[in-house]
């Protein structure tokens, strides 16, 4: 168990970085929209989503209303259902933790459970799935906490902050792409994303590009599993 945990956290290393950063800047951007610290801590413990939380400040703010909220969460966050129909083998005989690992399901969290993870043993996947999720929530938490708390202390420009997220993904591509043995998932990931890109647009791209992956790597396993 111990050495289950110990793998989780180095595998999570880039997250912590990336997460306590982007944390720090949501806390800060809350409490200058007037938000107390209280907020900031529940928002990342029960919401936990990221970009949605960036935007449901403006909305906050905004004065939104409840359908307004669903539906830009529902659009924000579509590509979890890809995600989680990617995860259902994974997460099949987890038990009693299957619901938080639904829950915690974060783009750089599935990043991480979704290898090959060679080094886990099978007995301990479970695991290990569970403690990746714990502590990228954790990092999460954190960072939102701290941001909040330093938003109350200083003042400071926090413009250009949330790049930090584009750099974590960089992190874990790159990563992931040099301890693969098989590149063309990514390509595909990439060529797509680039293609939908030019197609639709910087509003409209995401949900074309995640049904174009989908498709194509069902594709690419089914002619996998007949070799």
């Amino acid at each position: 168990m111990k050495q289950t945990l110990k793998k989780a956290f180095i595998a999570t290393i880039p997250v912590l970085t990336g997460y306590l950063v982007l944390g720090f800047g949501f806390g800060i951007i809350l409490k200058s929209a007037g938000y107390g610290i209280l907020l900031a801590f529940a928002m990342s413990l029960l919401i936990y989503a990221g970009s949605m939380q960036y935007v449901a400040v403006g909305l906050l703010t905004g004065g939104a209303s409840l359908v307004t909220a669903a539906i830009t969460t529902l659009m924000v966050n579509a590509r979890h259902l890809f995600y989680g129909i990617s995860m259902l083998s994974k997460y099949q005989g987890t038990g009693k933790r299957k619901p938080y690992l639904i829950f915690a399901l974060t783009d750089e969290t599935y990043s991480l459970v979704c290898g090959d993870n060679a080094n886990i043993p099978p007995e301990q996947h479970s695991n290990y799935c569970l403690f990746v999720s714990l502590l990228n929530h954790l990092y999460w938490v954190t960072g939102s906490v701290a941001g909040a708390v330093a938003g109350t202390l200083l003042k400071f420009n926090s413009e250009g902050i949330d790049f930090a997220l584009t750099a974590l993904f960089l992190t874990i591509f790159l990563e992931q792409w040099m301890t693969a043995k098989k590149h063309l998932p990514a390509i595909i990931g990439v060529s797509a994303s680039v293609l939908c890109r030019l197609l639709f647009g910087s509003e409209k791209f995401l949900i074309p590009t995640m049904l174009i992956i989908a498709l194509s790597l069902c594709l690419y396993r089914e002619n996998e599993s007949h070799v």
